[in-house]
């Protein structure tokens, strides 16, 4: 009776043993199961930072190049902002430039009504100064005349050229009361015409003497005509004569000078 107790005891104690292996085995298996679950989870939360790290490193690099595309666009806006400026100034100069030639054009066309008919007035008073003048050098400086008015009428001659030339030539006469000049040239007188030698000093003498020096006279500004000297005057006329072509050193001379004529 015992003996069948141990038994049973023994059957007993062998299945709770069984029992508690198949529970322990249970458990640890779970627990691998949970554990090998968790380290996949794990695992992959790993991966998953590691990606969104490797997201964030990516959009920290595209922040960091737009950031400098951003400031580069910044500097290209401000260099387009100066260049602009820039233009806009020069824009504003030739507006202004533009202003004043049409400014002056209108000027111009009003000055030229005007200078017009005064250049055609300096050309009718050179000719007659000419006229009024000691006749010499007379072909060279009434050609000269003549060619002042043929150029009033050219069209292709700008009107600053033509007031140029009229001044050239105001400039010439200013020039022959400067100078002393002796020419060779033909006279009248008596009907007779000769070859004599002219001495011009500026405007206050015009004489002339013949190749044999046998006569010697003077253009008489207050007659308008040619007299003769007396023989006084020969050798300062012939001396006159020498210095105005350079042959003998400037010295004084004594000369014949027509006075203003008296008043009647």
């Amino acid at each position: 009776m015992q003996t069948h107790k141990k038994l049973r005891l023994t059957v007993w104690f062998r299945s709770a043993l069984a029992a508690l292996l198949t529970l322990g085995l249970t458990s640890a298996l779970a627990s691998e199961r949970a554990l090998s679950a968790s380290l996949a989870e794990q695992k992959a939360s790993d991966q998953s930072s590691a990606k969104s790290q490797q997201r964030i490193a990516q959009l920290a690099d595209q922040t960091t190049e737009l950031l400098g595309e951003y400031r580069l666009a910044l500097q290209k806006l401000d260099r387009v902002k100066i260049y602009n400026a820039h233009l806009q100034t020069l824009v504003n100069d030739q507006e202004a430039e533009k202003a004043n030639i049409e400014r002056q054009l209108t000027d111009f066309q009003t000055v030229q009504t005007d200078i017009v008919p005064l250049m055609f007035n300096m050309i009718d008073t050179l000719e007659k100064f000419i006229a009024a003048d000691l006749p010499f050098n007379l072909e060279e400086r009434q050609r000269r005349v003549d060619n002042l008015r043929t150029m009033m009428d050219d069209s292709e001659i700008t009107i600053s050229e033509k007031y140029r030339k009229i001044m050239e030539a105001y400039q010439i006469e200013v020039g022959f009361g400067r100078d002393m000049e002796a020419t060779v040239g033909d006279l009248s007188t008596g009907g007779e015409a000769r070859k004599v030698e002219f001495l011009r000093i500026g405007r206050i003498l015009l004489a002339y003497q013949t190749a044999n020096k046998e006569e010697t006279g003077f253009w008489n500004k207050n007659t308008g005509d040619w007299e003769l000297l007396p023989d006084e005057y020969r050798s300062a006329i012939t001396d006159g004569l020498r210095i105005a072509r350079k042959q003998a050193a400037p010295d004084l001379l004594k000369l014949p000078i027509s006075g203003p004529e008296a008043a009647q």
